[in-house]
């Protein structure tokens, strides 16, 4: 089976400045999502054919600015684990997003966060 990239995320503490920068650098469509917890977060649809949907928002702590990929695998918890065999390590375990997917994220031997979602348990929109 293969693991496509399928979703990205653009963390940082000026969610506004971010959400607005790419609408206009890349006319991407920005749609806000309800705050579930106080969590801002937005949607990013680049559109076309090829590209894949992302989110903008805040991380759990203001200072905090990255950008990460979401890989989908077919079991989370062994993608995990083969991770942690190969030099990785959990950043953040297995979680179930509200009305969203199943999530974690780890670092590569290199320091780099890459996410993971559970294939099948995307919400339906």
């Amino acid at each position: 089976m293969p693991n496509p990239v399928v979703h990205f995320e653009i963390v940082g503490g000026d969610t506004k400045t971010l959400r607005d920068f790419y609408a206009q650098a890349f006319d991407w469509q920005i749609q806000q999502m309800p705050s579930d917890g106080g969590i801002d977060y937005a949607m990013a649809m680049p559109g076309g054919d090829h590209g894949i949907n992302g989110g903008i928002g805040a991380g759990m702590d203001p200072s905090q600015s990255y950008v990460t990929f979401y890989v989908e695998v077919p079991d989370i918890d062994a993608a995990l684990a083969k991770a942690g065999t190969l030099g990785g390590s959990t950043v953040m375990p297995a979680m179930d997003v509200p009305n969203g997917p199943r999530i974690a994220m780890f670092k590569d031997p290199g320091g780099h966060v890459v996410g993971l979602i559970q294939a099948g348990s995307m919400a339906s929109p």
